[in-house]
């Protein structure tokens, strides 16, 4: 027997002329295109003596046949293109996602091996036409693995590889997965049919798939051996590897060097026994370290920003930083500049809304980085201030007791503004004057000169004009809370539809909690915003410049005033018609 197909009503396809649907068992043998279909929507299809496509519950019981080339959004079993019957075998486990609960256990030896045929079996499921069939519900985990299935159909080898398999041995369930083969980038890009050519000198082809609705991109790097990195940022060339082990020495930490057999794991192995760990990374992640891959002098002598992502890991998974590797980080932080602007301000970034953000920034301080990235947060450190405000010490302990407060993905925004916001204190620092019984340590000014020393850090960052926008509004505004009860209707209107309010709130709010603990300031703006809503706080306005004209003002730089007090008036409550409004700017400013 060349080929069996077991259906969805476990009925068999095993000798000559039996029919299953619209094709004969016998005529698969040919090169001819043949279909089978039945009742239950399971169809097997072959176009090539070499080439096996499969379709299950195609919804409407059409006998389908894929020859090479992408399948349809609902097809369920992978094309096994180029795949011969002595291929077939332990290495090789095809799985199929059929949308409706069927299964395509593996692939098995054929009777004989010269057909090139291989056998399928297919088990009736529940039907739930919204649920995929692997080990993780996450579209960027199937993406990956179909690429992983596509590139060992062609006999090529690929694996999950680095914080993917970090994070799933921590329980994790990771945001994207990647991706690494011995392929090169030249047959990646010809193995599928939406790719994206990213960084192909280095190995890197982006492959882009739909998946329910949705545009996943995996990226998938071939193995490869990095030559010398003299800028301290990228190697100046590459040399493309079939070796995984030499592929994960290039890499930076560790607990990132761990690859994963997709295929073994889709199967239903144990996770731990799927896993390639060539660097002693599991062992690592068993004693909560961050340790470089071989010598850590050299790996960030290489790229420079490792020193950075070795604090951001630490910090984000409550690790240490191994000894060895600590001491390096000090030794070469002075070279952190050879890294663009961008670059670090996006690690930092991360450090700040990933999770651990003081703990990432209090490594930052013992690696000696903080000094060399951000001087100016370095200089809070020791800053005293008046205990009956800020029981709990300088102005370094209190903002790193903001940051203890930031969440997981918080605003990037937000996070910004909390480590800033006091960062125009050292410069105004003015003890108590011996000659003014009960006077105390004062910050005249702090929130002026803190705008100011913000952008000049904002723009060393190069961050976005809208990112730097509204940092500083959070920085400008954050002490005007201290006013909020005293505020005209009309002040407090304006100041609780600032843009992005709800970041003025929690910058507030976590300032409050890391210093005197009170929160009525912050109740009292919270609970006005709710109640006054968006019609009272932002109402359509009663006069307009076209207004004015009409009324036989001409146009010029005094509209602004005569539209504010309008305005005023409007948000005070004291006029509530177009007329009234005119009247009082004429009244106000008479021609």
């Amino acid at each position: 027997m060349a080929f069996e197909v077991v259906d969805g009503d476990q009925r068999e396809v095993s000798a000559e002329c039996q029919s299953l649907g619209e094709a004969y068992a016998n005529e698969q043998g040919t090169s001819e295109a043949r279909a089978f279909g039945d009742s239950y929507g399971s169809e097997i299809g072959v176009a090539d003596t070499c080439l096996l496509h499969g379709l299950a519950d195609d919804r409407d019981d059409g006998a389908e046949v894929f020859t090479r080339g992408e399948f349809r959004n609902n097809a369920a079993i992978v094309a096994m293109d180029e795949l011969r019957g002595d291929d077939i075998g332990e290495d090789f486990v095809p799985l199929a996602d059929d949308r409706c609960g069927r299964l395509v256990a593996g692939a098995l030896d054929t009777e004989d091996k010269r057909s090139g045929h291989e056998v399928y079996r297919t088990r009736e499921g529940e039907r739930n036409s919204n649920r995929a069939m692997s080990r993780l519900e996450s579209e960027h985990y199937v993406a990956a693995f179909r690429i992983v299935r596509r590139l060992r159909a062609l006999g090529h080898m690929a694996y999950f590889a680095g914080g993917c398999v970090r994070d799933l041995l921590l329980g994790v369930v990771p945001k994207d997965f990647d991706v690494a083969t011995s392929a090169t980038p030249e047959l990646v890009l010809a193995a599928f049919p939406r790719t994206e050519s990213v960084g192909a000198h280095f190995g890197v082809v982006l492959v882009i798939d739909q998946h329910a609705h949705t545009r996943v991109t995996t990226e998938v790097a071939t193995f490869r051996h990095d030559g010398a990195y003299t800028d301290g940022r990228r190697p100046d060339a590459v040399r493309f590897s079939l070796d995984p082990r030499e592929d994960v020495l290039r890499r930076d930490f560790t607990i990132n060097g761990l690859l994963l057999d997709a295929m073994v794991y889709e199967a239903g192995d144990r996770l731990e026994d799927c896993v390639l760990d060539y660097v002693g990374g599991r062992g690592d992640l068993h004693a909560g370290l961050v340790r470089a891959i071989g010598e850590p002098k050299l790996r960030f002598e290489e790229d420079k920003l490792r020193m950075l992502r070795g604090v951001r890991f630490a910090a984000r998974l409550e690790f240490i930083l191994e000894r060895r590797t600590l001491d390096a980080i000090k030794q070469q932080a002075a070279t952190i500049h050879v890294v663009s602007a961008e670059r670090v301000r996006d690690e930092l970034t991360k450090i700040l809304t990933e999770g651990g953000a003081r703990r990432g920034f209090e490594l930052l301080d013992q690696t000696k980085l903080l000094a060399e990235i951000l001087p100016e947060v370095k200089r809070m450190q020791g800053v005293e201030q008046p205990p009956e405000y800020h029981p709990e010490g300088d102005v370094w302990v209190h903002t790193l007791m903001l940051l203890e407060q930031l969440p997981a993905e918080a605003s990037p925004t937000l996070a910004w503004g909390m480590l800033l916001h006091d960062v125009g204190k050292p410069a105004t620092f003015t003890p108590p004057d011996p000659a003014r019984p009960g006077d105390r340590i004062r910050f005249n000014g702090h929130v002026d000169v803190g705008v100011a020393v913000a952008r000049t850090i904002l723009t060393r960052l190069r961050f976005s004009n809208e990112d730097c926008e509204q940092i500083l509004a959070l920085i400008k505004h954050h002490m005007q809370f201290g006013d909020v009860m005293q505020m005209k209707q009309s002040t407090l209107k304006r100041f609780l539809r600032m843009p992005k309010f709800e970041e003025h709130l929690a910058l507030h709010r976590a300032d409050c909690l890391s210093s005197h603990g009170k929160l009525d300031m912050y109740d009292y703006a919270k609970t006005h915003l709710e109640e006054m809503g968006e019609e009272q706080i932002r109402p359509k306005l009663l006069l307009t410049g076209n207004d004015l004209i009409a009324a036989g003002y001409k146009p010029g730089p005094g509209f602004k005033a005569m539209l504010e007090a309008a305005e005023d008036a409007q948000l005070e409550g004291s006029v509530k018609t177009k007329e009234q409004a005119l009247r009082l700017v004429r009244e106000k400013f008479p021609e």
